[in-house]
């Protein structure tokens, strides 16, 4: 099982950066959503906040795996 997870995380890190992009793209089109002429779109706001702080997360945690597995194996 491990192995099968370290696979998947180091041959397909572009999935990472997608990840922290669509975050990213979540948190400013959540700002947007909270300016004054926009207040009835503030509650998708605070989703997209939810889940761009989510995706990001889950994105830095693929690069942290990423770099651990990557000196691991450079250390064998």
């Amino acid at each position: 099982m491990r192995k099968a997870l370290k696979i998947l995380v180091k041959d397909f890190g572009w999935i990472h950066l997608s990840l922290g992009l669509g975050g990213n793209l979540a948190f400013f089109v959540g700002s947007v959503f909270f300016l004054p002429s926009l207040e009835a779109f503030k509650l998708a706001g605070i989703w997209l906040f939810i889940i761009g702080s989510f995706f990001m997360l889950i994105g830095a945690l693929g690069e942290l795996l990423v770099r651990l597995w990557r000196e691991e194996d450079e250390g064998e």
